[in-house]
């Protein structure tokens, strides 16, 4: 079983990296396509469009196969069109293959939640999801920092050569670690999708996408914010990007403990409650070099916290969905990625500052803390 997770977890090393390599980076993009930093954030958004749109597609289309077959066919999609993001010479090409380069993460994290569910011990099911999410968080702990100084001292090009090279060092893993499980035959589409039937699905996509706009609208601006506020040379960076990585790491484990120990919903509250805390420390407090520091660590630990209960939430309520479910859970979240960029650069473009999105990534982390109670209140009277 811990060399399948490993092997889920090396993928999810690779979308980790993808997917926060680009807030370190937004400078270096924009200074290089000669654009300002809000139209590059547009390539945050673009990738979390992909994500929503590929994860219940390639589920649905992929559900009479094995899952490691899926799994594997979903990592060399994943490489292929960041090869493309790579090579794409201009502004709209290189958005459309961003775009692209987002259809598989997803499905990947919809279907390897599921698989990490059914390998793990009984009760130790989130902590199962938590050792796949690993390699998410250990992408902002070692590959973002990583990535962000490749990009800073060669290309940002050549960073994502290599985030398209692990997608298929990720192939070859599951090709050899994780167990040929059967596909589910007795599975349709009417079966997948009647979980999207009942208002509860519906109240779960919104607190994902809008709660966990809080975490996006901070990280998505960090790397400006450091350098505006903080005054910390942007060669000093990567160990901003080094910290969130670790306090992501970390946060990741204590969220499976909380989602094995407590109600998954109850764990969804604490988290973003304490995440819009943490956000508003922030605002106050980025000028002072050191805080600046210590909140990065901080701050990635409590965002973090709340991926397995979330993900937890969606596969115990979706009986027979749960891998469309899962998969939507990671398209919420990347609605949540969208949502977070966007609305976080509007205070910038005001002229607010680089802190004034820390307000913004509050309300939403609130609005999701009272979409979970909303939850929680629709399961009582559903049970009464």
């Amino acid at each position: 079983m811990n060399k399948s997770l490993i092997a889920l977890a090396v993928g999810g090393l690779a979308i980790g990296m993808t997917e926060f390599s680009m807030m370190g980076l937004l400078p270096n993009i924009a200074n290089d396509l000669q654009i300002s930093i809000p139209k590059a954030g547009n390539f945050i958004s673009t990738y979390a469009l992909g994500v929503v749109v590929g994860a219940p597609l390639l589920v649905m289309s992929s559900n009479k196969y094995a899952p490691h077959k899926v799994l594997m066919a979903l990592m060399v999609m994943f490489s292929f069109f960041h090869l493309l993001f790579v090579l794409s010479p201009s502004y709209s090409t290189l958005i459309i293959s961003r775009f692209m380069s987002g259809l598989p993460h997803g499905a990947f994290f919809g279907v390897g939640s599921v698989v990490a569910t059914r390998l793990a011990q009984k009760g130790k099911e989130a902590q199962a999801v938590a050792i796949m999410f690993a390699g998410l968080t250990t992408a902002n702990l070692v590959g973002v920092p990583l990535s962000t100084y490749i990009g800073q001292e060669y290309s940002w090009r050549t960073a994502y050569m290599l985030i398209a090279s692990l997608g298929i060092i990720s192939a070859l893993t599951i090709l050899l670690w994780v167990p040929k499980l059967e596909a589910d035959k007795d599975t349709n589409l009417k079966k997948q999708t009647a979980f999207f039937k009942t208002p509860i699905a519906w109240v779960l996509v919104a607190l994902i996408s809008i709660g966990t706009g809080g975490l996006f609208a901070w990280i998505s601006y960090i790397a400006p914010m450091m350098t505006n506020i903080a005054n910390i040379a942007e060669a000093n960076i990567p160990i901003v990007m080094t910290l969130v990585g670790l306090g992501m790491f970390l946060g990741n484990f204590v969220g499976g403990k909380l989602a094995d120990t407590f109600p998954p919903a109850k764990a969804v509250i604490f988290s973003f409650c304490a995440m819009a805390t943490c956000l508003i420390i922030v605002y106050y407090t980025v000028h002072i070099q050191w805080m600046a520091y210590a909140m990065s660590l901080v701050t990635g630990l409590i965002a973090f916290t709340i991926g397995s209960p979330l993900q937890m939430l969606l596969i115990n309520n979706a009986k027979g969905s749960e891998m469309l479910a899962a998969s939507a859970g990671q398209a919420s979240f990347n609605i949540g990625n969208a949502l977070g960029a966007s609305l976080g650069g509007i205070p910038i473009t005001m002229g607010l500052g680089y802190n004034s999105p820390e307000w913004v990534g509050a309300g939403l982390a609130l609005c999701g803390a009272l979409l979970a109670y909303v939850f929680i209140q629709m399961k009582k009277k559903a049970t009464a």
